[in-house]
């Protein structure tokens, strides 16, 4: 919802202020200056970019039009539900909490939680790594060893998305005096057409530079700092996860772990001590 806003702020504000200035909006109107920057800015994606990436390319621009960031009640639900199945493996046995591993979406405890379910790579990561727990006696340090390593892999796949973005946003000013040098020489052309005619076509070669810039820094390199930020809120919410579990492998109450795991979520949305004692013991 945001990025919209910040779209349409930017946009408003750069047409109102040529627009106030007594500028003629038709002359921003420059077909061909939108096709040489476009046109170089996605060629320059595909040479940069293996198919891999640019699946997760596209796969990721939607994200940014989508709110990613968890509230305090997620957080909540989440390690709410994480007390809930430890609990059942210690009154029960770890192989009582195996059919909500293995089938996470159908259990009546993980299901709760919208921000583990809802999100595969976060599921995953956590019916995996208790998969390995129910396989065999691991210990917590190669517990730990075998979260961070994943955690890690998470990171350096996905960074790369908003680093290619951010490259071709740098670029876009360069494209666009690539776009102005064209347009200068087709005025250099056109010298003879009259005074009329070579300062269109000077104008349009400015509006090249324009929207190099425009794009650059209104627009993709933003959406490149944004895409980086989700990376990093997820790679986080999977530290959370991680502490939770290592907490309990090593020994430690399910309360006990939920509050270790409490304290690395980030303070904006960080639960109190007491909100999630409530949750946890049932009260409102």
């Amino acid at each position: 919802m945001f990025v919209i806003v910040g779209i349409a702020v930017v946009f408003i504000s750069v047409v109102a202020g040529f627009t106030i200035a007594g500028g003629n909006l038709v002359l921003l109107i420059q077909i061909s200056e939108f096709i040489t920057i476009g046109g170089a800015a996605i060629g320059s994606i595909l040479i940069a970019s293996p198919p891999a990436l640019l699946k997760k390319i596209m796969a990721q621009l939607p994200t940014l039009f989508k709110g990613h960031s968890a509230s305090k009640e997620d957080y909540i639900e989440m390690l709410k539900a994480f007390s809930m199945l430890f609990l059942t493996a210690q009154r029960e046995g770890l192989l009582a909490i195996e059919k909500h591993i293995e089938q996470p979406d159908k259990s009546d405890i993980l299901s709760k939680s919208k921000l583990l379910i809802e999100d595969p790579v976060k599921k995953d990561f956590f019916c995996d790594t208790m998969k390995v727990m129910l396989a065999g006696s691991v210990p917590p340090h190669e517990l730990e060893n075998l979260m961070d390593a994943e955690i890690e892999t998470f990171e350096l796949e996905n960074k790369p998305v908003s680093e290619t973005i951010g490259r071709v946003g740098d670029s876009l000013p360069g494209l666009g005096i690539v776009a102005a040098v064209l347009g200068v020489i087709i005025t250099m052309g056109s010298i003879n057409e009259g005074p009329e005619a070579v300062g269109h076509h000077v104008a349009a070669a400015l509006v090249g530079t324009f929207l190099g810039v425009l794009l650059s820094y209104g627009f993709v390199n933003p959406m490149s700092a944004n895409l980086h930020h989700i990376v990093s809120d997820k790679a986080q919410e999977l530290k959370i996860i991680k502490t939770f579990i290592l907490a309990y492998a090593k020994g430690n109450p399910p309360f006990v772990a939920a509050e270790m795991a409490r304290r690395t979520i980030f303070s904006d949305h960080r639960p109190t001590f007491s909100e999630l004692e409530n949750a946890l013991r049932g009260k409102k």
